[in-house]
């Protein structure tokens, strides 16, 4: 698994030290609002597709992807998909503080949003995954999750289908036994490469100064004033650092430890990947515990505990705002839910109901 370096975490906590010009309202003559174009430069716009050069993305592999995120049968019980705990056409997360799995089993973090995650630096809260092709790979055999026994227990179900035997000729053409675990991972990791959703913040920086209203620009620079674009700032606006939860003040939570519980090193206690902003207005609850319910409140609390300061309500608004510009429409073709290859008598039974 990847983990934070003694050197990446004083980085972060030298960058959360810097003291900021307080910029709130930067106005033009005309009386309309500028942005912070200091903060503005930390910021990219979403790239067209998350490429990888471990995985390139082609037709064939993101249509046989698109068919594994979507089938249930790589479930135990052939009720959970991919789909099911990540809905596409919800913006990729579910609306509750935990995902509910195999035999009703509830998860121990809030399952965030596949949408724009194949960017990020690493997957899941506590980075254990270095890319979504091997994240991919987790729920299905996770006992709380899909509950699948074994990587080749899902195998035999996907042989036998033929018509996945087709599907995944077509997309591992050099193979002459191609439907492997490792392979199911790729095609999904191709799909999920292609879910991006570019906003209007896109066209904002991409020198689109109508693509705001003045409360959003508002939003941004108090947002930067605040410091939060140190650890927000990229391309997915966050997902690209490890940082400690509760800087300044101890997040009230302290039962889950993070990466701590993976790696024993106590600088790695309550540290979690930064989340991405983009679609953030649409992915609540919030935070790895989904213990906020509102982004409202989650503003509030990332400037108390991470920044130690107190927002106003005439703060929180306009940051709210801004944060909207970073929700996307669904690409609603791209996601489009396909019609899955047919059972036969050879393909094993649910199990676990």
């Amino acid at each position: 698994m990847s983990s934070p370096s003694s050197r990446q975490v004083r980085w972060f906590a030298l960058l959360l030290t810097l003291v900021l010009i307080p910029v709130t309202y930067l106005l033009s003559a005309s009386g309309k609002v500028q942005v912070n174009t200091e903060a503005l430069q930390l910021f990219a716009p979403l790239p067209a597709v998350m490429s990888s050069l471990d995985n390139p993305v082609t037709d064939a592999t993101v249509k046989l992807g698109r068919i594994l995120y979507y089938d249930p049968r790589l479930s135990a019980n052939q009720k959970i998909s991919c789909n099911t705990c990540h809905p596409l056409d919800a913006y990729g997360a579910e609306s509750k503080r935990v995902s509910t799995g195999f035999k009703n089993q509830q998860g121990k973090r809030n399952a965030p949003t596949v949408y724009n995650a194949a960017g990020h630096f690493v997957q899941f809260w506590d980075g254990r995954a270095p890319t979504v092709e091997e994240q991919a790979k987790g729920p299905i055999t996770n006992p709380v999750e899909m509950a699948m026994p074994s990587n080749a227990a899902a195998v035999e179900v996907i042989k036998s289908m033929p018509d996945y035997l087709a599907l995944f000729h077509v997309a591992f053409p050099k193979e002459t036994d191609p439907i492997t675990y490792d392979n199911m991972a790729l095609a999904i990791g191709a799909f999920e490469r292609g879910l991006v959703t570019p906003s209007a913040w896109d066209a904002f920086i991409q020198g689109d100064q109508s693509a705001l209203t003045d409360a959003q620009k508002s939003g941004f620079n108090t947002f930067a004033a605040t410091g939060c674009q140190w650890c927000h700032a990229g391309p997915y606006v966050g997902g690209s650092a490890y940082q400690k939860l509760g800087v300044v003040k101890p997040w009230p939570n302290q039962t889950d430890q993070g990466v701590y519980q993976l790696t024993k090193d106590d600088m790695d206690k309550m540290v979690f990947k930064v989340p991405s902003l983009r679609n953030i207005k649409k992915t609540g609850p919030y935070f790895h515990d989904g213990s906020v319910a509102t982004l409202d409140q989650a503003i509030r609390n990332m400037a108390i505990h991470q920044r130690g300061v107190t927002l106003t309500d005439a703060q929180v608004k306009p940051i709210e705002a801004w944060m909207d510009s970073l929700t996307g429409p669904i690409p609603a073709s791209y996601i489009k839910p396909p019609e899955l290859p047919r059972s036969t008598s050879q393909t094993p039974h649910p199990s676990g109901e």
